[in-house]
């Protein structure tokens, strides 16, 4: 090969390394160089939002199925929130600090998980530290903060990908993706601060559940 024709191939192969170095510093993923460029605002945004120790206000739930769904929430930390579905959904959700339960109400049936084992635990944490292993990704946009969480010891391949107003610190959705890689983002709107709730708000029916399966239909 002439000298010539080396230079030539030689440029190419920086050009092409070039590029690839741009496309990786350029894209969304979370490397410690790119995750410290978004931190200061996006911990921030964190801190702000596990401030809020309680929280209400009318949600609508997007299924990965492009299923529809509203209601009204409840959120107290740490560990509690509540989900209220508009008829005709019998569906109810409730997390008490330790489980979860995914209720329907006509079928009288009751689905039960350690809260711990879920991603909803990261959204319910008292501290969301985005030094930590749990971050996947940090994107920070002119109007929007992305900030996605995962840990796959706990979770799997299972995230919560939480939007904030970077203006006003609110949040704004947030997406679980389960471990198929299906969606469901919840929307939520007309949110209130500094509730205070009976407790009997996050009670979990666990008798219901316990009858449930001792006595199948």
């Amino acid at each position: 090969m002439s000298n010539l024709a080396e230079n030539k191939t030689a440029m190419t192969r920086r050009h092409l390394l070039a590029c690839a170095g741009s496309l990786v510093l350029s894209a969304a993923l979370p490397v410690p160089a790119v995750l410290a460029q978004s931190n200061q605002v996006a911990q921030k945004i964190a801190d702000h939002f596990s401030s809020v120790k309680t929280m209400a206000g009318e949600f609508v739930q997007f299924g990965p199925r492009g299923e529809q769904t509203g209601g009204k929430f409840f959120l107290e930390r740490p560990g509690k929130i509540r989900f209220n579905y508009d008829p005709p959904s019998p569906l109810r959700v409730i997390a008490d600090g330790k489980s979860v339960v995914l209720g329907n109400q006509k079928l009288k049936t009751w689905d039960l998980y350690p809260l711990s084992k879920t991603p909803l635990a990261l959204l319910l944490d008292d501290k969301i530290d985005l030094k930590g292993k749990m971050v996947r990704e940090v994107k920070e946009e002119p109007d929007l903060i992305t900030i996605t969480l995962g840990d796959k010891t706990i979770f799997g391949d299972q995230t919560i990908t939480m939007l904030f107003d970077p203006a006003t610190y609110e949040l704004r959705q947030w997406t679980i993706t389960d471990n198929q890689g299906k969606e469901t983002a919840v929307m939520i709107t007309n949110v209130r601060t500094g509730l205070a709730f009976d407790k009997r708000v996050f009670e979990i029916p666990y008798e219901q559940v316990r009858n449930q399966h001792s006595n199948p239909r």
